[in-house]
């Protein structure tokens, strides 16, 4: 497992990874802050500190650069119950510049009416940023919560419709 940060323009994002994809990531500037949310065995894993590996590092420099969607084929390792797994998989389809609601995401992931469900997803996503929980809002539109502040949630959300109309 390796860990890594880059600068964006929220600050910090940092990365843990293996040969599979990314295990976890954040606004933050401690990678080893993501290893307590980790599943069992990675968690007790201690990090080999690594530049950021390709493609990751180039594909979040071209997302942070305008282009929103270098990100979406990133490889991602996430476990979870069935009903997270697909919420996280449709998550994934949500286009940059978009938004659905918890409502629309659960309906989608399979389970109609389980908003509360894809509220959960979302809050128990460790790859945030390239399983974009921040295109989902509330059915009233609002934008909800979001790990790392409202203001960071609004900053993406923004940066993606702009880049839509470039």
């Amino acid at each position: 497992m390796r860990s890594s940060t880059l600068p964006t323009p929220l600050g910090p994002f940092s990365l843990l990874t293996v040969g599979d994809g990314i295990l976890a990531a954040g606004f933050t500037a401690e990678p080893n802050g993501l290893l307590a949310e980790l599943p069992a065995p990675w968690r007790d894993r201690e990090p080999v500190p690594a530049e950021v590996p390709e493609p990751y590092a180039a594909a979040l420099a071209a997302y942070f650069g305008g282009e929103v969607e270098a990100i979406d084929a990133l490889p991602v390792v996430q476990s979870g119950s069935g009903f997270r797994t697909a919420a996280w998989r449709e998550m994934r389809r949500v286009r940059p510049g978009t938004t659905v609601s918890y409502q629309e995401l659960a309906a989608s992931a399979g389970r109609p009416g389980a908003a509360r469900a894809a509220g959960a997803a979302c809050a128990y996503n460790l790859v945030p940023l390239v399983v974009p929980c921040h295109r989902v809002r509330r059915s009233d539109g609002s934008l909800g919560g979001y790990y790392y502040g409202l203001a960071v949630k609004r900053w993406l959300l923004d940066h993606e419709k702009g880049a839509g109309s470039r």
